[in-house]
């Protein structure tokens, strides 16, 4: 085809009488004048020193808009008006670099700057081409729409697992907030990790401000308690539960002095008490509903049913029940020693050990009277501000039972009145929560979390564990509405689904708690008994 031919060339756009993105109109044909532009470009019939390519670009302006191809197509039509070479390969050569920006955007600008320079360049190859420019140009534009179309599919690839992925994630989002029934002011959840000891990783971050705490002269007990309400990370769980039930001093000079002094004092009290041939009848049945006791402690886990882990608890519980001769030893205080006995083990293990296939006879007799010794004295003094809960009839989880009921009613009317039409009272099932404190109902990891925050508690956690039951209960909520009947209300109240639970689940439980206790603590008219 020749440059200066004026019919049968190839013409850069298809013949189409409709308004198409790109096409010239009829009215940026026309000069200025009234004349029609030459398809050589530089004059026109009624106007002169018009510039062509300009006026072509300007009417074309809205063809990249789109982002198609379809318009790009060299067409074989000899009606429609002609461009001039220079202009069509200007024109293809702006393509070029429109589909490579495309596909580029999110490259550096320093490759965008070479694509620019490259361009005067590559204008230049094409003008030095004359009679095969047109051909290499839909050459280019083919491998371009190749290119772009295998990438069009690798993306369309990604993306549909990319989507998959979100829909799966989206669909567990779903499923675990049908779990967590949304409360005005409850937190958002957190996500969640398959590992329960990948939980201490949040806590990483603390590490360094507990170390500042705990290594200071003189213990500051109010930020400790700030910090480790939100838990504590595991290595530093052991020294903190100390401090913060009140079994070491804030000195820290003085700290390996009572600890020396107390563990000495339990040895003597196990001297005196427990090894001992006279035993009167209060203490020999003291002594017998232990050992009954201890090992239905946990039975699924082996720790438990080692003979010196249960000799160790008997000697624990026993003396407590001497030194508290008001309640004596209550079923149920057994699984309060659990949790204390968990940290101060994994302390003598190591923190990266697995406890279940812990070997208490491995450790040195030593460290086993340490064990011992500590949560000895860390149940004794974390029992101080419920002991009215475990004296004769328990009055005080009596007590606390009705505050639960008034709380709900209150909170709740629709899931209070479901429980009474059903016959469901709440001394049935939320007796074992206030005197076990949730330890049969949540799992181990997850008491031991839940801790951290009551021994933060600064006025005590008896309150606390109030709205923290509270919170538990409504947080069942909707499966028990759809239960209608007794049975099935009190066999999910009895056996519910916690086996799952990790420690976010323990973060948004005390987190609910504590806008329950914040909002009606200071309400105390829910708290009053009727008569």
């Amino acid at each position: 085809m020749n440059s200066s031919s004026n019919d049968g060339g190839s013409s850069f756009w298809k013949n189409n009488s409709g308004r198409i993105p790109g096409r010239p109109t009829m009215a940026t044909r026309m000069a200025p004048g009234g004349g029609v532009r030459s398809g050589s470009g530089g004059s026109t019939s009624g106007a002169t020193g018009s510039n062509s390519f300009q006026d072509y670009q300007e009417s074309v302006s809205d063809a990249w808009d789109l982002g198609d191809d379809e318009f790009c197509i060299i067409s074989t039509v000899v009606d429609t008006p002609r461009i001039s070479k220079k202009v069509s390969q200007s024109a293809a050569l702006n393509v070029i670099k429109t589909h490579k920006s495309g596909g580029e955007r999110n490259r550096t600008g320093e490759a965008a700057m070479m694509q620019r320079s490259a361009a005067p360049e590559m204008e230049s190859v094409a003008n030095s081409q004359s009679s095969n420019s047109t051909v290499a140009v839909a050459e280019n534009l083919d491998s371009l729409k190749i290119t772009r179309s295998v990438r069009a599919n690798d993306e369309r690839n990604i993306m549909q697992q990319q989507l998959k992925q979100t829909a799966l994630n989206n669909m567990n989002d779903h499923r675990l907030r049908q779990r967590f029934h949304a409360y005005p002011g409850r937190p958002q959840l957190l996500k969640l990790s398959s590992n329960v000891a990948s939980k201490d990783v949040e806590c990483e971050s603390k590490y360094e401000k507990f170390t500042n705490i705990l290594d200071a002269p003189l213990l500051n007990l109010i930020a400790l308690k700030e910090l480790s309400w939100s838990g504590i990370p595991r290595k530093m769980r052991a020294v903190t539960w100390r401090l913060l039930s009140g079994y070491l001093p804030t000195s820290l000079e003085r700290r390996n002095t009572v600890l020396e002094r107390k563990r000495l004092d339990y040895q003597k009290l196990v001297q005196q008490y427990f090894h001992v041939d006279n035993r009167d009848e209060i203490q020999q049945d003291t002594y017998r509903q232990i050992h009954i006791d201890v090992p239905r402690m946990n039975p699924h886990v082996a720790l438990f049913q080692q003979k010196l882990v249960q000799e160790m608890f008997e000697r624990i519980l026993f003396i407590w029940a001497i030194r508290h001769p008001a309640s004596g030893y209550v079923q149920g205080i057994n699984d309060l020693v659990t949790p204390f006995f968990i940290v101060f083990l994994q302390e003598s293990v190591g923190a990266d050990k697995d406890l279940e296939q812990c070997q208490l006879g491995d450790l040195p007799l030593e460290q086993r009277d340490i064990i011992e010794a500590d949560a000895f004295w860390c149940l004794s003094k974390f029992l101080d501000c419920i002991q009215d809960n475990y004296i004769f009839a328990q009055l005080g989880i009596q007590e606390k039972v009705n505050q639960l009921k008034e709380l709900i009613q209150r909170i709740d009317g629709t899931l209070h009145r479901h429980l009474q039409t059903h016959g469901v009272d709440y001394l049935q099932f939320s007796f074992r929560w206030m005197n076990n404190l949730l330890t049969r109902e949540l799992p181990l990891y997850c008491t031991i979390r839940l801790w951290d925050t009551y021994l933060a508690e600064s006025d005590g956690f008896a309150v606390f564990q109030l709205y923290v039951c509270a919170a538990f209960l409504l947080h069942w909520r909707e499966q028990l509405l759809q239960e209608k009947d007794f049975q099935g209300l009190m066999l999910l109240l009895q056996n519910l689904p916690t086996h799952s639970w990790m420690d976010s689940h323990i973060g948004v439980l005390v987190a609910e708690a504590f806008r329950l206790k914040f909002t009606y603590a200071d309400t105390p008219k829910h708290l009053e008994g009727k008569s």
